[in-house]
């Protein structure tokens, strides 16, 4: 007897099609996987059997061989044990129902129960792609699965269970399609807490805008951290697009609440100062997304920069430019997307003093200057905006004043994120940090005076290529932020001042 089912299998991002073959004939009682399987799904024998085993179910006395095609496809990962069970149920003449549209994606337990497994939502969305019109997923995963649109979902809690729907003596309900709630921000940590800093604020307001990388420097306790918690407060709402790539992300990382299956609030990642390279980019015998992946689509905040490793550092370097981090191991390739706003913090110096108006630094010329290196060029230039947070002053912490809250504030970033979004409608650009070089004159178009004043800043400053783009970035974000369709000589103005921080800390190095 022979059957062939549907299968998925998952490489990094990719999901692709798995054809689940299942062959029975006479001769000695053997059970046989092939088709490139790793240690994983060749251990699924024991697990389908004794599964078969404990749910009551006669397990074929015959050769078993199943076939995971295409053969030249390395296949890994335990969520093949579902379609194998179907496709040898199906064999053995148990199963009723037509499966050719249903595809099967699960983990068996020695007691036949269905476990929920890693990267659902991805394998889902393929089958809906190659025409599948149902899928039986774990019943952890169904709430996961149901966010794909145009496909059926079951969830299945053991293997008598799927036996049962498919043989028609006990059919398994079908998944309500999710819907998506309002984000909330009620809990988010907000603005209006924070006293003075109305240029960081405003520095900060632009970031959120475009999606601009922004470095802040000051001493300790000028409100650095403070402020970056609070950008999740005011970052724009994400599109259905954006949550369904950042949660495929975390269904792969195995990071997913299953109690709110879609993520609809902008990530924000904090690693500590020692998170290793692997763990900042990805990596492992299996690769896995790393923090830069995990903030796909929201903010990746890294305090005390100058702390970190300076290779670690450095790895951030390409999948800034890329917008995805590619990780290469001998079994493979596999490539993750990040398309990040990265925020750092970081003090002057060791003591964190230097060029403190009213405390002295303790630290020597050398140490400052070797303090800063830790901070390279070239990582430096892929900031687009640079803000020096000055200690708050009295008058401001004792204020009775109130600060503007994080609501409106959102209110303005949401409208020029709307602007943007209408730009690049039909493109793969979401904000104007993302604009690629073909676009950049198109999209920057600057007025005569403001092209003078551009070209009078480059020549003084000496800046680098990059540079000049992320000026022109931020330029075209201010604009947007009041409504200008041309980059206008205060605009540049503005994102010039951004730009300054290298020539004084830096400047030496």
């Amino acid at each position: 007897m022979f059957c062939k089912v549907n299968g998925i299998g998952l490489n990094g991002m990719n999901a692709y099609p798995v054809a689940v073959e299942a062959e029975l004939s006479r001769g000695i009682e053997r059970f046989d996987v092939v088709g490139m399987a790793d240690v994983a799904v060749k251990e699924a024998r024991e697990r389908v059997k004794a599964a078969f085993r404990s749910s009551g179910i006669k397990f074929p006395a015959a050769s078993v061989v199943i076939n995971l095609a295409p053969a030249d496809v390395k296949k890994a990962g335990s969520h093949h044990d579902l379609a194998m069970a179907a496709a040898i149920l199906s064999a053995t003449g148990a199963v009723v129902d037509d499966i050719s549209d249903a595809a099967f994606l699960g983990e068996l337990s020695l007691g036949g129960e269905v476990r929920g497994v890693n990267g659902v939502l991805p394998m889902t969305i393929l089958a809906r792609k190659s025409g599948i019109r149902r899928i039986f997923v774990p019943e952890e995963n169904a709430y996961e699965a149901s966010v794909a649109e145009g496909i059926e979902v079951y969830g299945v809690s053991s293997l008598a269970g799927l036996l049962g729907h498919l043989d028609g003596s006990r059919r398994i309900e079908k998944m309500p399609k999710y819907v998506p709630k309002e984000e909330n921000y009620s809990s988010a940590l907000d603005f209006c807490d924070v006293r003075g800093q109305s240029f960081a604020k405003a520095a900060l307001e632009v970031a959120a805008c475009g999606g601009h990388n922004i470095i802040m420097i000051g001493p300790p306790g000028s409100g650095k951290s403070m402020l970056a918690k609070r950008i999740p407060s005011i970052l724009p709402k994400m599109t259905f697009e954006e949550s369904v790539e950042t949660t495929t992300v975390y269904s792969i990382a195995g990071m997913l609440d299953k109690s709110s299956p879609l993520i609809t609030a902008r990530p924000f990642r904090s690693p500590h100062h020692t998170v290793s390279t692997a763990g900042l980019a990805g990596g492992g015998t299996i690769p896995r997304p790393g923090e830069i992946s995990l903030a796909h689509n929201g903010v990746l905040f890294l305090d005390e920069l100058a702390e970190f490793l300076r290779p670690t550092l450095e790895v951030l370097r390409q999948p800034l430019e890329d917008q995805v981090v590619t990780i290469s191991r001998v079994s493979g390739t596999v490539t993750y997307p990040c398309e990040i706003m990265l925020v750092a913090a970081m003090n002057p110096c060791p003591c964190g003093y230097y060029g403190h108006p009213t405390k002295k630094c303790v630290c020597s010329q050398r140490q400052v200057s070797q303090y800063l290196s830790k901070v390279s060029g070239p990582l430096l230039d892929r900031f687009d905006i640079h803000v020096e947070v000055s200690p708050v002053e009295y008058d401001s912490l004792s204020s009775s004043e109130k600060e503007e809250p994080s609501a409106s504030i959102r209110e303005r970033v949401q409208r020029a994120r709307e602007i943007q979004n209408e730009r690049f409608r039909g493109t793969p650009v979401t904000c104007n940090a993302r604009i690629t070089s073909d676009m950049l004159h198109d999209v920057c178009r600057l007025t005569s005076s403001a092209n003078e004043l551009l070209r009078d800043v480059f020549d003084r400053l000496g800046l680098t290529a990059r540079a000049y783009d992320k000026i022109l970035k931020v330029a075209r974000t201010v604009a947007d932020m009041e409504g200008s369709a041309d980059i206008d000589r205060p605009h540049v103005l503005k994102a010039v001042r951004y730009r300054t921080l290298d020539r004084k800390f830096w400047a030496n190095e």
